[in-house]
């Protein structure tokens, strides 16, 4: 039996991909499955992971540490539903029909993973409602 097609595709978007769009779009994996297709970027993408919020994820089950960081590109946003920017300024650009999302979360860059943890809980509890969102515009 073939797997069903994802109900909606997603992009974050923050400057450097390493932190907060990397929680995010592994929150979504995780909670969301297959069901929501999930991709993640940067303007200004940095060379690895932030090890901080790697180690955030890693306490609440989440292993992020083999992503790396992407540049975003037109393509990325014209194949995604939901766009949903964490910082990335006017360096997303603007296609029609996306729905666009600005997420005000601290950047976690420089930060231990103490001061991390309460961006990473921010995160799956704005992660959750996108997911009832995208579930409630499904059924209309």
């Amino acid at each position: 039996m073939p797997t069903p097609a994802p109900v909606a595709s997603v992009l974050f978007v923050c400057v450097h991909n390493a932190g907060r769009s990397q929680m995010a779009a592994g929150f979504l994996f995780r909670l969301a499955g297959d069901r929501i297709e999930v991709r993640s970027a940067g303007s200004l993408p940095a060379e690895q992971v932030n090890a901080a919020a790697v180690e955030a994820m890693k306490e609440v089950g989440i292993d992020i540490s083999g992503q790396t960081p992407k540049v975003l590109t037109p393509e990325a946003v014209q194949a995604s539903d939901y766009v949903i920017t964490m910082g990335c300024g006017d360096a997303c650009p603007i296609f029609p029909g996306k729905k666009y999302l600005d997420w005000a979360l601290d950047d976690p860059a420089g930060k231990g993973v103490e001061a991390v943890r309460p961006i990473r809980d921010e995160i799956k509890t704005r992660i959750q409602a996108l997911i009832t969102e995208i579930d409630a515009q499904r059924e209309s």
